[in-house]
C-alpha cells in the first residue's frame, strides 16, 4: 500500500547516470568572473541625492544620475541630470539626458533635452533630440567627435600655416 520514499536515500539521484564506483565525480572549475583580464560586470549608475552640493568637477568611466548641485565639470559615460538637478558648468559624456537645469557647455555624442530641460549655454553634438517645452538658449553645433576638448572640433576649418620667417645668410 505505501512505499518508502528514495528521495533522501543515499545515491544517483534522479536524472544522474550510475557511474562505477572506482571512478571520480567531475570537478567543476572555479568561477572566472573575477579572474585577471575578464570583462568586469558594469557597476549601476552612481545617484547624487538631492540634497548633496558637490563643488569641484567630476569625472568617471562610468554613469552618474545628478538629482542634486554640482558646481564644476562633469566627465561621464552615460549623465543623466534629474529634474531637481543643478549643474554650473561644462558637461562632457557619451550619452547625455537632460531633466533638470545645467548653465554651461555640454558635449556629447547623443544628447536629449526632455521637456523639462532648462539648459544656458552652447550644445555640441553629434545627435540631438529637444523634447516640446525644453528651455534652451545658447547655440546648436553638430560635430562628428563632440567629446574632443576646445572649442574647435572635426569640423572646425583649418587653421592657415604660419608665415615663412625671412632669415639671414649665416656669417662664414
Amino acid at each position: 500500500m505505501f512505499s518508502k520514499s528514495r528521495i533522501n536515500e543515499p545515491g544517483p539521484k534522479q536524472g544522474e547516470a550510475e557511474r562505477p564506483k572506482n571512478q571520480e565525480a567531475p570537478v567543476q572549475k572555479p568561477s572566472t568572473d573575477f579572474a585577471p583580464g575578464a570583462p568586469k560586470p558594469k557597476p549601476s549608475a552612481s545617484v547624487l541625492s538631492s540634497d548633496l552640493t558637490v563643488v569641484g568637477n567630476l569625472r568617471t568611466t562610468g554613469d552618474i544620475q545628478v538629482e542634486g548641485t554640482v558646481e564644476g565639470d562633469i566627465r561621464a559615460h552615460l549623465l543623466t541630470v534629474g529634474e531637481s538637478a543643478t549643474i554650473r558648468g561644462e558637461i562632457v559624456a557619451d550619452d547625455i539626458v537632460v531633466n533638470g537645469r545645467v548653465i554651461g557647455r555640454v558635449r556629447g555624442l547623443k544628447v536629449r533635452l526632455t521637456s523639462t530641460a532648462r539648459v544656458e549655454g552652447d550644445i555640441i553634438h553629434k545627435t540631438i533630440a529637444i523634447e516640446s517645452g525644453a528651455h534652451f538658449e545658447g547655440s546648436v553645433q553638430r560635430q562628428e567627435d563632440p567629446l574632443q576638448s576646445g572649442k574647435g572640433g572635426a569640423s572646425a576649418a583649418p587653421q592657415a600655416a604660419p608665415a615663412p620667417q625671412a632669415t639671414k645668410p649665416a656669417d662664414l
